[in-house]
C-alpha cells in the first residue's frame, strides 16, 4: 500500500486526504511519527561524490537511523524486535524515508566520498 501511495503522489509531491487516511489505518502511530520526522525535517540524503554513494538517515530521538530503502533496513530496535519478527510491516523511519523521498521533503547533503568511511563508522557505532 505503501508503494501505491508513493506513486500516486509522485507527480504533485503531495499525499491526498484518502492516503494519508489509509496510511493511518495500516501503520496507526508509526505513520504518525513518519509524518512528524517528515514535518521536522529529519529525513536526511547524504549524497557522496564522485561516486555518487548516497545513504539515507532517519534522526531519531535516540540517535540516527541508518537506512538502506532498496533492503526495507533500518537499524533502529523496532526494525530488529518487530519487523525481522514480522509482527510489522515497517518502522516509521522505513515509512519516512520514503514518503520523504516521494515528495521530495529531505534535507541533502552533498559530501567528498573521502567523509564517507568516517560518516558510515559514526552511524554504525549507533548500531553497535
Amino acid at each position: 500500500m505503501l508503494k501505491g501511495v508513493c506513486n500516486r503522489a509522485k507527480v504533485k509531491k503531495r499525499i491526498k486526504k484518502a492516503d494519508q487516511v489509509s496510511l493511518s489505518a495500516a501503520f496507526g502511530q508509526r505513520f504518525t511519527k513518519a509524518w512528524e520526522a517528515i514535518e521536522g525535517r529529519r529525513v536526511k540524503k547524504y549524497l557522496f561524490r564522485p561516486s555518487n554513494r548516497v545513504v539515507w538517515i532517519v534522526v531519531g530521538k535516540e540517535q540516527d537511523y541508518l537506512i538502506m530503502p532498496a533492503a526495507y533496513f533500518c537499524s533502529c530496535d523496532d526494525f530488529y524486535f518487530r519487523v525481522m519478527d514480522r509482527e510489522i510491516h515497517l518502522c516509521y523511519h522505513l515509512i519516512a524515508q520514503k514518503l520523504a523521498e516521494t515528495l521530495e521533503r529531505f534535507d541533502l547533503f552533498e559530501e567528498e566520498d573521502e567523509l564517507h568511511d568516517v560518516l558510515m563508522k559514526e552511524w554504525k557505532k549507533a548500531i553497535a
